[in-house]
């Protein structure tokens, strides 16, 4: 299958020192050290107790954020929340900075299943990014959208590590139901977003900074032959010759999926810094508090 190629639009594409006396953990800390980059689908995390549909209680979001501090990680893509106040829930807003895309958005529905009464909420994109780390925002990537309200845009930032060169990141979550094949319900919508971000992709390869996409991408990209895959990595321009992480790993978070949805996605160049990738799982018995693991990438300094 062949997809038509949007042209690139211009996009903006804008050691610690040694000391005798122990001192708190600065900037400088931070960035000296290997960039961590996790992403997590958080499930409809809602800004008030028992909204949604995975309606929570507060010992619910206080796990969220002991697993989201476990992740130790300096940025974290996240996905299904409702808004700035529903996210500083899991990510404390002393330690992250929550930036979110500005899409309005709008509850829509009823949730059906379980909790057939309760209201479908917003559900929006957005970075947890550690203090100290410095980084510039750019306009949201509204291409995604295809001019719908309800689809989600993506969250388009630079991070600017003192020790390492720049660390351009797109947070999306893309639309579901088309997880492999052309034929699913859902499909003609993912495939008019691809040369959307198809588009971001070639002029993010084109600029000077290395890149990542982050995020639910609702896509089994793993399979052997996707076609969607092979659309962007394509290695034009050379560096969208594209590294899917989580290549040849099966996810171990919820028995009936052998293949992920959530990636993170590097470039070429980013790829070359690539020290490892690990999913966060729930411990056996544990209650899955999203019906997503964490997923995580490690670049070397």
């Amino acid at each position: 299958m062949f997809f038509h190629r949007l042209a690139a639009s211009a996009l903006i594409l804008s050691i610690p020192a040694c000391a005798s006396v122990p001192r708190a953990p600065g900037p400088a800390d931070a960035a000296a050290r290997p960039i961590k980059l996790a992403s997590w689908n958080l499930e409809f995390l809602a800004e008030r107790n028992g909204a949604g549909c995975n309606p929570r209680t507060d010992s619910d979001y206080a796990a969220m954020r002991r697993i989201a501090e476990g992740l130790d990680a300096d940025v974290i893509a996240f996905q299904e929340a409702e808004n700035e106040t529903a996210a500083a829930r899991v990510f404390d807003p002393g330690k992250f900075t929550i930036v979110m895309e500005t899409r309005q958005g709008a509850p829509s529905g009823t949730c059906g299943g379980k909790f057939p009464e309760q209201r479908v909420i917003r559900q929006a994109v957005g970075f947890a990014v550690r203090k100290g780390l410095p980084f510039d925002r750019h306009a949201d990537v509204a291409s995604l959208m295809l001019g719908n309200a309800q689809l989600r845009s993506g969250v388009d930032i630079t991070l600017k590590p003192a020790s390492a060169a720049p660390l351009r990141l797109l947070g999306i979550h893309l639309k579901s139901g088309c997880f492999a094949g052309s034929a699913a319900k859902a499909c003609p919508v993912l495939l008019e977003q691809w040369p959307a971000l198809e588009a971001w992709i070639d002029a993010a390869a084109s600029g000077p900074e290395r890149f990542a996409i982050l995020g639910d991408w609702n896509r089994r990209l793993g399979l052997a032959d996707d076609p969607l895959w092979a659309e962007i990595d394509d290695g034009e321009p050379a560096n969208a010759d594209l590294r899917l992480t989580d290549d040849g790993v099966a996810p171990e978070c919820d028995p009936r999926y052998d293949s992920f949805i959530d990636h993170i996605v590097l470039d070429k160049r980013a790829a070359a810094s690539l020290a490892g990738f690990a999913e966060t799982r729930y411990a056996p018995g544990e209650k899955h508090y999203s019906d997503h693991c964490p997923i995580a990438v490690t670049l070397a300094p």
